[in-house]
């Protein structure tokens, strides 16, 4: 009877499964293999691709203008992500110790994600442009006597990446540290520590999957930004999300396009399973101290 029982909640588990691997299968792993084939293909004389097997596409990344376009995003990329751990870090700390108004203070986060996001983009433009509010503000009050290039550069794509994920950094670290024994802070200061080693010494150890959730919830995005380089940075601004669309819509380079997006998809990939390596290293940490306390 009890191995009856074990096969039927097996079978069930297959069947609550299926439904759950057969999205996965078709919306994920068939994408991701026809990208990754597509990749070791040859461009066809009009576009699309020619089968014949080639590593043509990974060697033209290796152009010394690509090479500025990746430097450039992985530059970009850091910094944005950099500017956003600053930011969130403070502002999930005071989100989680300020507990009668954590509601209205996740409320304030989740307001700009109703706003479409081709809008917010188009509102910083109106603020950043030559002619914007920000220049008009400065002139009118004499502070400068012509107008700022505020846009069309990298520190405009790098103000506006922030803006748009700053949110993505400060869910997870408010999260986390909002299930962080506070009192271990004061004990810590109790045995001499300042309170800035008690936050490096203390929290952070205690905070690190939540820190590197927020890493790769902004960095892996930002890495694959399009819209915003295209918008509010000009030519000179460009990264690989541009590059990728550019080979599909203007040059007709399937392959080329594919071996960026694995480049993107490997580099994604690894941010996860570094996520999950913290997040399992974390748990066990936590299961040893309530099995030696026991």
């Amino acid at each position: 009877m009890k191995r009856d029982a074990g096969k039927r909640k097996r079978m069930l588990g297959y069947l609550y499964s299926w439904p759950t691997g057969l999205w996965f299968t078709v919306f994920f792993i068939v994408p991701l293999a026809i990208i990754v084939l597509y990749s070791f293909l040859t461009k066809g004389l009009y576009g699309g691709v020619v089968w014949d097997f080639s590593l043509a596409a990974y060697g033209q990344m290796f152009n010394s203008s690509f090479g500025i376009v990746i430097w450039r995003t992985l530059w970009i990329s850091l910094v944005s992500t950099a500017i956003c751990m600053a930011i969130a870090l403070p502002c999930g700390y005071a989100m989680a110790r300020a507990k009668k108004l954590q509601t209205a203070l996740l409320f304030l986060i989740m307001i700009p994600f109703w706003t479409n996001s081709l809008i917010r983009i188009y509102a910083w433009i109106s603020l950043l442009s030559t002619e914007g509010f920000i220049n008009n503000f400065l002139m009118a009050i004499g502070i400068i006597s012509k107008p700022l290039d505020l846009i069309y550069n990298n520190t405009a794509v790098i103000i506006v990446l922030v803006y748009m994920y700053l949110p993505f950094a400060i869910l997870p670290l408010f999260t986390t540290i909002d299930k962080f024994d506070f009192t271990l802070l004061d004990a810590a200061r109790d045995l001499g520590c300042s309170k800035p080693m008690s936050i490096f010494k203390v929290l952070f150890p205690n905070i690190r999957s939540g820190i590197a959730t927020a890493l790769v919830f902004t960095f892996i995005p930002i890495f694959g930004a399009y819209t915003v380089p295209l918008l509010v940075g000009g030519m000179e601004s460009s990264m690989v999300g541009n590059i990728i669309v550019d080979q599909v819509q203007k040059t007709r380079n399937w392959p080329l396009a594919s071996a960026f997006s694995v480049i993107l998809t490997l580099v994604s990939m690894i941010g996860i399973l570094w996520m999950m390596r913290n997040e399992r290293k974390e748990t066990e940490e936590r299961t040893d101290r309530k099995g030696g306390k026991a």
